[in-house]
């Protein structure tokens, strides 16, 4: 018995040791928006493909870009016109996969505010967040012809915290919310349903892609780095399906590994429920329509466009073809 223990014992060290390491940025802190990681690593989908997986939740204080630009992640997840924008500024950041299919922004907005469409958003107060995620709103109120400086007949941008204070105080009469998070909390403080509207960016047809796997160009000419990144995305993807499929243990993979003790059980598994619809259908691979309708909408910005010109080399297939081949 001694010997098969010592024998299982070097087998495994020689697994880990043989391991690649793959550190992974999120977007955001630990939640079910990121079920697909924490379920691929708690399954052991990255350790079935010989990959040491460290995921690092983001947080207010931690830009993604930053980090990937500093060498301490060897990918990350970010939306696309964040890392178009980084890209015209010089990182150049390629989009290798495409985990959501769907958009989940919007803003949630007062009905006693008198808005029952985007027409009436003149001369009112809206609630932005920043840090990249303005973007897909600046791009939105250019095609609306809505200049965001609080002139007369444009919108004051009231620079969100990423909370739904602002609604609930009645400083802004619309704030961005995600279908997923930060409506409920708005729901869940009181305020019912049918006192609010929502205008998703979906149905708007200014939804600009969430929530994709990005790294750094230079990385990609690397052959064995290519293959890490397949490796890496196969099992994500897996992660992803079964997170879909079984969204409140999903949930739960998220709580085990929520170190801040911040998230509920109820809010966690309502999460990962709306999730889980802008993950449907995606295998991973990137729609190219979908890209470049991203690209039209944030240079449709007049005078002043989130990207001035359509970036060549910003998303490669070479990556989800290789993962989904297998």
């Amino acid at each position: 018995m001694k010997k098969l223990m010592t024998a299982a014992f070097v087998a495994a060290m020689a697994t880990s040791a043989s391991a690649e390491d793959v550190k992974l940025q999120l977007k955001w802190v630990t939640q079910a928006q990121f079920a697909g990681y924490y379920v691929a690593q708690a399954k052991g989908f990255y350790e079935e493909e010989g990959l040491n997986v460290t995921i690092l939740p983001g947080g207010p204080d931690i830009a993604p870009t930053q980090v990937i630009a500093g060498g301490g992640a060897d990918v990350m997840v970010d939306w696309m016109p964040a890392a178009l924008a980084a890209r015209e500024k010089g990182l150049p950041l390629v989009n290798i996969a495409q985990p959501f299919a769907s958009s989940g922004m919007m803003l949630t907005c007062l009905k006693e505010t008198g808005i029952t469409s985007p027409a009436d958003f003149a001369d009112k107060t809206l609630g932005v967040w920043f840090f990249g995620n303005e973007y897909p709103f600046l791009s939105w109120m250019s095609q609306l012809g809505l200049a965001t400086d609080g002139s007369p007949g444009g919108v004051t941008v009231l620079k969100q915290g990423f909370n739904v204070d602002p609604l609930l105080q009645k400083q802004a009469a619309c704030i961005s919310t995600m279908t997923y998070n930060e409506y409920w909390q708005v729901i869940d403080a009181g305020i019912t349903e049918d006192q609010l509207m929502t205008f998703k960016y979906e149905e708007q047809g200014v939804a600009t892609l969430e929530d994709g796997l990005y790294v750094l160009e230079d990385r990609l000419a690397d052959p064995a780095f290519q293959e890490t990144m397949v490796k890496f995305v196969r099992a994500s993807m897996k992660g992803w399906k079964y997170a879909e499929a079984n969204p409140d243990e999903a949930a739960m993979i998220v709580l085990e590994n929520d170190q801040t003790g911040a998230q509920t059980e109820t809010h966690q598994k309502r999460m990962m429920g709306e999730v889980a619809k802008l993950t449907a259908g995606s295998t991973g691979a990137l729609d190219v329509a979908a890209a470049e309708r991203t690209v039209a909408s944030l240079l449709s910005g007049g005078s002043d466009p989130v990207i001035t010109k359509a970036p060549e080399g910003a998303w490669t297939s070479v990556i989800t073809d290789a993962a989904l081949a297998q």
